[in-house]
């Protein structure tokens, strides 16, 4: 494929991607089993469900890490009985309260990218 024809592609899926999330759907929604996952550029406007039943850890990444825009939301949920606590990956800052841990199963949380490096989260919290 030429790198014309690729642009084209991505400007299409990324088109595509931005028309459902002005309808306020979700783009996809990822069910996660593991006991730990790094939020990636290609989560922005999903729906995450982490279902372990062991307690599990999601990374907020920095900027080195992984190229999400700035104003990108995430949606997370606690699908699994393992408790789910968020995290800055290394050189990001992650501000929430009154903590970074989901509550309980079915607890549902946003990661809000706000500026470079910098995340907030907000939602059912203990």
């Amino acid at each position: 494929m030429t790198l014309v024809a690729q642009i084209s592609a991505l400007a299409t899926s990324i088109a595509s991607q931005v028309m459902i999330a002005r309808r306020g759907r979700y783009v996809s929604i990822d069910a996660k089993t593991g006991t730990s996952y790094t939020l990636a550029a290609a989560d922005e406007g999903k729906l995450i469900t982490l279902g372990s039943a062991s307690a599990t850890t999601l990374t907020l990444p920095s900027d080195t890490t992984a190229a999400i825009p700035v104003g990108a939301r995430i949606d997370i949920v606690r699908a699994g009985a393992g408790a789910v606590t968020i995290a800055p990956g290394s050189g990001a800052t992650v501000n929430a309260t009154p903590s970074l841990t989901l509550r309980a199963q079915w607890s549902t949380a946003s990661a809000i990218k706000r500026a470079a490096n910098s995340w907030l989260v907000v939602g059912d919290l203990t």
